[in-house]
């Protein structure tokens, strides 16, 4: 039995080594990143040993200095090299470091992290900060952004409110009457100083009454909210002031916001609401944007005409100024209300 014991257990060394000696065919990931990984270990050590070769020769070759001022002398190519990277300029002490660190709510130190590993890290970190910030500055919510920057105007508008209270732009003091609809037709570009300046003067009125509010009202959230969707609608704006300053606009766009100013101006904002819905829907059921239903001519081909195409989704810049119109009218709605109830927006 001891024999049969013995010669089992001899076989059995037999094909473990064998085993063991014949190589792998298939490897597992975790052995390939162990090998990665100890030939980029081994690779960086090459790296530092070379390096510091370089620099043993150097001062070996080059005589120091006499002082401090004297920066003239050679550099040999690793000190070069390491000095143009970016994070080797980065030069802090540790202490620095750590209060750096703990200030972003990171760790002071990772596992097996040197000096130098962490001082590249939190410069990693910093300068990833300053391309969120520029992110966020070019691309952030603009109904965001417009609330701080309702903060920021409070004080400046308080400077202003008792040199401009009772002063108002030419512009504004003259009286401006009606849109005559029938310029649509006859000679539409004179609807576009008419619509520009009409514009123009409800916006100036909506930032005067957000400026004449209580103090109280204008430190409310509420009255935070109402400020900033101004400002908001402001700078919405700006791209439709433009294209009217250019007489850039489509036909049809420009008939409907005609329409739309008229009304407001004459106090039916039902009508002027209708026109906005034209404007930003359509008046038609058919989908936003379709004019050609197929690649034969049809007998309900003639039925979609421009006017009944929505313009709002079109682009983003004329979504937010056609909404910021919706806005104005709003306002206009509550600072000068209609005499006839029907008239009023739901």
């Amino acid at each position: 039995m001891d024999l049969l014991k013995a010669e089992l257990a001899n076989k059995r060394k037999a094909l473990e080594s064998e085993t063991a000696d014949r190589p792998k065919k298939y490897l597992r990931r975790g052995e390939i990143e162990r090998l990665k990984a100890e030939e980029e270990r081994k690779t960086a050590e090459e790296k530092a040993k070379q390096a510091e070769e370089e620099r043993r020769k150097w001062r070996q070759t080059t005589p120091l200095p006499a002082s401090r001022s004297e920066t003239s002398s050679p550099m040999p190519p690793s000190q070069i090299a390491s000095s143009s990277k970016p994070e080797t300029s980065f030069n802090i002490s540790n202490e620095e470091t750590i209060l750096r660190l703990r200030a972003k709510g990171q760790p002071i130190r990772l596992f097996g992290e040197t000096d130098k590993d962490r001082r590249l890290r939190l410069r990693a970190l910093e300068l990833i900060e300053e391309k969120g910030n520029e992110k966020a500055h070019g691309g952030q919510n603009d109904f965001k952004k417009a609330l701080e920057d309702v903060e920021q105007r409070e004080d400046q508008a308080r400077q202003q409110d008792t040199q401009t209270k009772g002063k108002k732009k030419e512009d504004a003091d003259q009286p401006v009457g009606p849109i005559d609809l029938d310029l649509i037709k006859t000679d539409p570009d004179k609807l576009y100083p008419l619509i520009y300046y009409s514009l123009r003067r409800t916006v100036k009125e909506w930032e005067e009454w957000m400026n004449e509010r209580p103090e109280q009202v204008k430190r409310s959230t509420q009255g935070k909210l109402a400020a900033a969707t101004q400002v908001q609608s402001a700078e919405y704006l700006k791209p439709l002031f433009k294209n009217l300053r250019s007489r850039s606009l489509p036909a049809d766009v420009l008939a409907r916001m005609a329409e739309i100013v008229h009304y407001m101006q004459t106090r039916q904002y039902q009508r002027a609401n209708d026109a906005y819905l034209r404007l930003s829907i359509g008046n038609a059921p058919w989908p936003i944007g379709v004019t050609m239903v197929g690649i034969h001519e049809r007998s309900a081909r003639e039925k979609i005409s421009s006017d009944q195409v929505a313009h709002v989704l079109n682009d983003e810049v004329s979504r937010k100024y056609i909404q910021s119109l919706k806005r104005l009218l709003t306002f206009s709605q509550t600072k000068y209300p209609p005499e006839d109830i029907s008239q009023m927006m739901g």
